[in-house]
């Protein structure tokens, strides 16, 4: 039973497998990412009312949080994939690892860019040394350096190995990133919807955050899957299967 799993996993975890299969799946994640983003804006924008106390310039959030999840969601896959690497040797984990970074590198940008811009409405200042922005401004740090050692080391599985070590050393960032509020003394608002209670917002302003919230999801799944599929060309561009694919072009 065990070998007849093993067989599997090292089938499913096949580049050509792989790239045959993801192509059909692509639209089913941009799809409806395209359709909750534009549902969830309209929601967020011009439905859902201004909050009594920010007033109109809270709508920001429905940039900010989701890109803010994402940031620290894509972060984890990228550790998990690399141990997946590094313990069991699967080149398409690494595959997912090193596609998905430029992505999490990108929605952690954008949290610490609509960050500030929220901040200064309501602090005063774009930029304040807050737990919650440092840490994620650490975290930006690391996704930068999991990309320059995959592009400064020559030989790919030596790449692989520096940078994954790097993902799972650093994922010890994400909790100190989520708990922050809850440990340090800091000017960024505690949890409004993750809570063991209700959340803390009104049902109108909080479906289009959670519908921006799964357009996050879906657009990450399609674009990783991309970026992995080109990948996985680049990487085997050698290989028959490559060839190949190249020949019936």
């Amino acid at each position: 039973m065990i070998k007849i799993i093993w067989n599997w996993i090292q089938r499913f975890s096949s580049p050509k497998y792989f790239y045959e299969m993801s192509g059909k799946l692509i639209p089913w994640f941009a799809l409806p990412a395209i359709g909750l983003g534009f549902y969830g804006l309209y929601l967020g924008l011009f439905v859902a009312p201004a909050d009594y106390q920010q007033g109109e310039s809270y709508r920001i959030i429905y940039v900010h949080v989701p890109a803010a999840w994402m940031s620290l969601f894509i972060y984890v896959v990228m550790a998990v994939t690399s141990a997946i690497g590094l313990i069991w040797k699967i080149r398409l984990a690494d595959m997912v690892a090193s596609a998905s970074a430029p992505i999490g590198a990108s929605f952690t940008f954008l949290a610490l860019v609509t960050g500030s811009l929220w901040g200064k409405p309501m602090w005063g200042a774009y930029w304040v040394w807050d737990a919650r922005l440092t840490s994620e401004l650490i975290l930006l740090f690391l996704y930068f350096g999991y990309m320059a050692l995959q592009a400064s080391i020559e030989d790919q599985r030596t790449s692989d190995k520096a940078s994954g070590l790097l993902a799972i050393v650093g994922v010890v960032i994400i909790p100190i990133i989520h708990y922050s509020v809850d440990w340090w003394s800091t000017l960024h608002q505690g949890a409004t919807v993750a809570k063991f209670d209700k959340p803390s917002m009104d049902t109108s302003m909080l479906i289009p955050l959670l519908l921006m919230a799964f357009a996050a999801k879906f657009f990450y799944a399609a674009l990783v899957l991309v970026r992995t599929r080109n990948e996985a060309l680049y990487r085997d561009r050698n290989r028959r299967w490559v060839r190949e694919l190249v020949e019936k072009i």
